[in-house]
């Protein structure tokens, strides 16, 4: 299906939104026939998700859950054919090589991107960085009451210097998407709100407040960036940052829905809890009907 003929279901679903809800689950949210979606879903771990259900795919090392974003999503839209390969661990890198996992190797991602693909969601960038190693590199580094600043502010192969690194690797992976899938839609999907704007708010996290503020303001930089890729290759981005700001992994442990360093729900600590991947897919869906 090709982006004119994807304009006109994001026309019928913003009509039938604002018709009301249709009876019965997700019936507002499929495609119509003639407009067969095959889905394929890229991406690291915030998109595998594991620990957020039932382990689902192989290699059983990717961790993918039947309750991840990717699947809740082809859950509302229904499409023809639907392929999940992200993966737990994966970088850019594992876009075009294959990724080894502690229980089989996940072939090359963009190998499951055709000429038929018409819809392809991408999350990735995070591992690049080095997010929740860095994370927990401070959390260590405050229990013996010290900082990580150095890592996470100023200078070359540091936080900044990563996540702008990034910009080159995300901008490769979407042009192999366009010359693999020409007429697809492809959504890049931003990371999630992990830490609170107050940095000294948070009791799960017995990290130094600069040292919080600093990673926030990396994963700002890290959404804006693949926000500006998506948007000069003719993609498009899902915000899964704004539905999620009041959900960190400092907030009140019933309204959390990113994990901490200890994981209560099963989740893998400092990634999305169930509830964290149905805000992503949300965001997704949010995109997809044009809103």
């Amino acid at each position: 299906m090709n982006r004119r003929a994807w304009l006109a279901v994001t026309a019928l679903l913003a009509l039938t939104a604002a018709c009301g809800p249709a009876e019965g689950p997700g019936v507002d949210d499929t495609v119509p026939g003639d407009d067969a979606v095959h889905y394929v879903a890229l991406g690291d771990s915030y998109t595998a998700a594991p620990g957020t259900g039932e382990p689902v795919g192989t290699p059983r090392g990717c961790g993918r859950s039947d309750n991840n974003y990717p699947r809740l999503l082809a859950d509302r839209l229904a499409p023809e054919s639907f392929t999940d390969v992200s993966c737990g661990g994966a970088t850019t890198e594992h876009l075009t090589a294959p990724q080894r996992t502690p229980d089989g190797t996940n072939p090359p991602q963009l190998d499951a991107v055709t000429p038929k693909t018409t819809l392809v969601t991408v999350g990735i960038g995070g591992n690049d960085v080095g997010f929740v190693e860095l994370a927990n590199r401070c959390a260590s580094a405050a229990e013996e009451s010290l900082r990580c600043s150095d890592a996470v502010a100023g200078g070359d192969g540091t936080l900044n210097a990563k996540v702008e690194a990034v910009a080159t690797k995300v901008s490769g992976v979407l042009d192999a998407i366009e010359a693999k899938a020409p007429d697809a839609r492809v959504v890049v999907v931003g990371y999630p709100t992990i830490l609170p704007e107050d940095p000294t708010v948070c009791d799960e996290l017995l990290i130094d407040p600069a040292d919080l503020s600093s990673l926030r303001e990396g994963l700002e930089l890290l959404n804006h960036v693949l926000q500006q890729q998506a948007s000069a290759h003719g993609a498009e981005f899902a915000d899964t940052a704004t539905g999620t700001e009041e959900h960190h992994v400092c907030a009140a442990e019933d309204s959390r829905w990113i994990e901490a360093l200890e994981s209560t729900t099963g989740a893998a600590p400092l990634h999305p809890t169930a509830r964290g991947e149905q805000a992503m897919a949300d965001a997704v869906l949010a995109v997809l009907r044009g809103r």
